[in-house]
């Protein structure tokens, strides 16, 4: 009985040391924890990354290539021995692929990683009567009624047919019309169009 005893009191701490370790881990890797918090609310595989998006690029056995960026509001990226690289526009993958290829010649055999540790770049906004008027990062395409939904749907003020998306197309803006009570109804799916970076929902 009292060997089992000590067995069962070594479980145990063997279970809290691994616990302990496992919290460790996490602490020890910030780059893994925010890859996971980004990953809850985007599709990192299809996301095309954009300006401010902050990213990291890391090559192994190679400390001094680790750099966290921010994407330039161009779109480009500086980077040591490859200099400028093209990063708005590319999946996490692609821009890897680029990475890797770009250093070829002064890397053997170079294991790139990059990862996105914060989706700055796809901003919608919602104002006007909702429960929750403000910017909201996305991830991935959102449609006028789920960015509605996002910001806590219609106050009973609002006139739900008079609805408008802004969207700026060069100098210009787009204004495009949205009826929330046809649209909820099946009828001009249409206009539950898919929302932009930048567009703006309107609900007077």
């Amino acid at each position: 009985m009292k060997m089992l005893g000590r067995i069962l009191v070594y479980g145990t701490w063997g279970l809290a040391l691994l616990a302990l370790a496992a919290g460790c881990s996490h602490r020890l890797n910030p780059s893994l924890t925010a890859e996971a918090t980004v990953a809850e609310v985007v599709d990192v595989e299809n996301y095309q990354l954009g300006p401010e998006d902050l990213i990291e690029i890391s090559v192994w056995k190679e400390p001094e290539l680790t750099k966290q960026i921010i994407i330039r509001p161009d779109g480009k990226i500086s980077y040591p021995l490859i200099n400028e690289v093209q990063a708005a526009g590319k999946t996490v993958k692609e821009l890897r692929e680029e990475i890797h290829k770009g250093l070829e010649k002064f890397v053997t055999d170079a294991q790139v990683t990059v990862l996105l540790l914060k989706a700055q770049h796809y901003k919608i906004f919602v104002v006007g009567k909702v429960g929750r008027p403000g910017e909201f990062v996305v991830g991935r395409p959102t449609t006028v009624m789920q960015a509605l939904a996002m910001a806590g749907g219609l106050t009973p003020f609002a006139s739900p047919g008079n609805i408008s998306v802004l969207r700026r197309s060069g100098d210009q803006e787009i204004v495009f019309p949205f009826d929330y009570k046809n649209v909820s109804r099946g009828y001009n799916l249409e206009e539950n169009r898919i929302l932009l970076p930048g567009d703006v929902v309107v609900v007077p």
